[in-house]
């Protein structure tokens, strides 16, 4: 069985095929239960994984490339910056591709649980890793980027839809979906200090 070294060197210099079967090959390998993955390799495949992607050209590599960080990112080994990649993921809810945008999705709100743990849950010791005050800042952060890009993304067309789920399919929904989330995690009372 191959270690995610492997697979991501096959996911980034691989045929189409090749690529796209070890892009799913790591979700096979951290939740199977071969040995052929070391979890050390994790953490640098994650935090290398902005740089990476600056590299390559192709579409389908690209969306081959963060559909498999998004299955590993939960387990980078940052706790105490969890918003090292932000940037990068701000840029992928922009992306053309919906897989690339959902994988965004997906990997900012595995972020959020540790970041919101003092606020729905208060005194729990799990939270201790990050400051409550640290962990505000970098909500109160996430929030404004992500307006930011909404009101660049903004249509009077979107005034018509109530629901997330039924905006159409694009950056501005999936930077919804994110907002949503982080609304039901923190509480509308939480996001209405920064209005």
């Amino acid at each position: 069985m191959p270690t995610f070294t492997e697979l991501f060197e096959t996911i980034l210099t691989g045929n189409k095929d090749d690529s796209r079967k070890a892009a799913r090959a790591v979700r096979k390998l951290l939740y199977g239960s071969g040995n052929g993955g070391k979890y050390e390799e994790i953490g640098l495949i994650v935090e290398s994984a902005s740089d990476e992607y600056r590299n390559i050209k192709e579409d389908w590599r690209q969306e081959n490339f963060v559909i498999a960080v998004s299955v590993l990112y939960y387990l980078h080994n940052r706790e105490n910056e969890p918003d090292f990649l932000f940037p990068w993921l701000f840029h992928l809810l922009l992306h053309k591709n919906g897989n690339i945008r959902q994988a965004a999705v997906r990997m900012l709100e595995n972020e959020l649980g540790p970041l919101t743990v003092h606020i729905r849950c208060p005194g729990n010791e799990y939270g201790k890793r990050l400051k409550p005050g640290q962990a505000d800042f970098i909500l109160h952060n996430l929030f404004i980027g992500l307006h930011q890009l909404m009101a660049d993304l903004w249509k009077p067309a979107y005034k018509k839809y109530k629901y997330v789920s039924s905006l159409p399919t694009g950056p501005y929904k999936s930077i919804q979906m994110v907002l949503s989330r982080m609304e039901e995690y923190c509480g509308k009372q939480y996001f209405e200090q920064y209005n």
